[in-house]
């Protein structure tokens, strides 16, 4: 195998895990599972995620308190750039967010939030994490509630999404 190959082939594997990390940070906001959610920072990062603004350890027991009260969420992961540079790689990712929560005056609302994480990754023994974050809020619309309860929303449409460790994926 050539040097030039041997840098491409570990570029590609790094990019594959940076993007892991980041599907890794969306099932553990979606299932509440905090071992997923650490699992994509450095414990000692920084995350600038609107009402909070941080310690990524901070921001982790932060949104453990919040996510019970998030009835239902959904993150998706868009367009992720990737540039590596000196020390890691700036990585911009834009998101889709959906969430049912208490609003400010704790009646349930809907949510539809759409912008970028802005990340600085670095790697540490052949592991890419989130080092630094800044969300980036680019689309926020609070949406009224559907009709109907969720089981009659659902109707026949089985297994329903859940938190950790109920949620489907964990048998799987």
């Amino acid at each position: 195998m050539t040097p030039d190959l041997q840098s491409t082939l570990a570029e590609l594997i790094a990019r594959e895990r940076i993007r892991d990390c980041l599907y890794r940070y969306c099932r553990g906001i979606d299932r509440a599972d905090e071992a997923m959610l650490r699992s994509a920072y450095w414990p000692d990062g920084t995350d600038n995620h609107g009402p909070y603004n941080g310690s990524a350890e901070g921001f982790i027991a932060w949104a453990m308190k919040t996510l019970p009260h998030i009835e239902r969420g959904i993150h998706q992961i868009h367009n992720v750039l990737i540039e590596f540079r000196e020390g890691g790689a700036a990585v911009e990712s834009y998101f889709s967010a959906f969430q049912r929560q208490p609003g400010a005056d704790g009646q349930l609302t809907q949510w539809d939030m759409k912008g970028r994480y802005l990340d600085w990754f670095v790697e540490r023994d052949g592991e890419w994490r989130v080092l630094n974050r800044l969300v980036v809020f680019d689309w926020v619309e609070e949406m009224p509630l559907p009709p109907g309860t969720e089981d009659e929303r659902f109707g026949a449409r089985k297994p329903v999404g859940g938190r950790w460790p109920d949620d489907p994926v964990y048998r799987l």
